[in-house]
């Protein structure tokens, strides 16, 4: 086995990824699904710190989550959208599909970057084919 090779090296197909996420985790996580998810993302941004939007945006193509992109930013939120092919295909194929996992993740991220705070929330945009995200922050500090 090739030691040097890099996980974001392989691709896998979307059926399999789609099969776990759309199929497997809602039979084992039924209707508390999506706040577990929520919480699986603000986990998994706690073992990844990242330290910049780029940085969080260049994961979120490694990790097959999407194209991340910072719509408007204002004094306590932000306004992100998340494109991709299989996005698309999950709003239109899914009766109601769920982002928390990566609305978690943003959640956290921000909230470690910025020291306050923070939520997100998700918007899925079945006509569009596109998520937007919104991250709200409170002027309130972490307790460090």
């Amino acid at each position: 086995m090739d030691e040097t090779l890099n996980l974001s090296e392989i691709s896998i197909p979307a059926f399999g990824y789609e099969l776990i996420r759309e199929e497997l985790i809602n039979e084992l996580l039924g209707k508390d699904g999506p706040s577990l998810l929520y919480w699986a993302g603000k986990r998994l941004a706690r073992k990844y710190p990242l330290f910049t939007f780029d940085e969080i945006k260049e994961f979120f193509i490694k990790a097959g989550w999407g194209s991340l992109q910072l719509e408007e930013q204002k004094k306590n939120e932000m306004e992100l959208t998340l494109t991709s092919d299989l996005i698309q295909y999950r709003l239109h194929a899914n009766t109601n599909p769920t982002f928390q996992l990566e609305a978690g993740f943003l959640a956290e991220q921000i909230q470690q970057q910025k020291k306050l705070y923070t939520e997100a929330y998700e918007h899925p945009k079945k006509r569009d084919g596109i998520v937007s995200f919104t991250i709200k922050w409170d002027n309130i500090p972490l307790d460090l």
